[in-house]
């Protein structure tokens, strides 16, 4: 299957070049709606492939969910920071030559989708804190008072959709309490959270991540 490479950003690498499998597409770091769309207005049956980082993946992602294409588009990955929150949560290669060889050959995968109340959404690492307030995941009571740390991933094992991470440092190491969950949902003390390296433009007292009603057809080679 031929493929669309949006190279995002300053993440372009030399082995990253119009070939017989792909043609590659220059796009700003996190590309919106224009770049994206008119892509994909043209794509047919060819998948996309982003090169770049977790909150390029994050913008591509958006307008798939947006334009209504992600049960028709193959989504690869090649991540341009070996620490990719992504590559680590789905195993992901994060050898740019492997990385490119799977994304382009590898089956396409059903994950899902996490949403939030806001507009956007998570493909790797949501994270907030230090935090103050009452979380749930679904109707079980994952917070009340307070942790050092909240983290919420999709669910690596499908399962209910997301998995919420609750931290409390300790003097010697750290509690981790971990709950799958559809939706989790916080009240709190304003706080700054951030979706795939993004940083929300202004402190939250409310949020809630849930899972999208359809999942992403994402490239693991599985």
């Amino acid at each position: 299957m031929r493929g669309i490479v949006l190279a995002c950003g300053n993440s372009q690498l030399p082995m990253i070049t119009d070939g017989d499998r792909f043609e590659v597409r220059q796009m700003a770091a996190r590309p919106g709606k224009a770049e994206v769309d008119a892509i994909l207005a043209e794509s047919g049956d060819k998948r996309l492939v982003v090169h770049g980082t977790d909150a390029d993946l994050n913008a591509v992602v958006l307008r798939l969910l947006r334009t209504e294409r992600l049960a028709d588009v193959p989504l690869g990955y090649v991540p341009a920071d070996p620490r990719s929150d992504v590559a680590g949560l789905w195993g992901l290669p994060t050898d740019p030559g492997r990385a490119l060889d799977l994304a382009l050959s590898g089956d396409a995968d059903r994950v899902p989708l996490v949403r939030d109340d806001v507009g956007g959404v998570l493909v790797g690492l949501g994270s907030l804190g230090p935090v103050r307030g009452v979380g749930y995941g679904d109707d079980t009571v994952v917070l009340r008072g307070q942790a050092s740390r909240l983290e919420v991933t999709p669910d690596p094992e499908g399962g209910l959709g997301l998995v919420v991470h609750v931290i409390h440092k300790r003097l010697f190491g750290r509690k981790v309490v971990s709950t799958s969950a559809r939706a989790f949902q916080l009240g709190c003390l304003p706080v700054q959270v951030t979706s795939d390296g993004i940083a929300h433009p202004r402190p939250m007292g409310k949020w809630t991540w849930y899972r999208h009603t359809e999942d992403l057809r994402l490239v693991r080679g599985l």
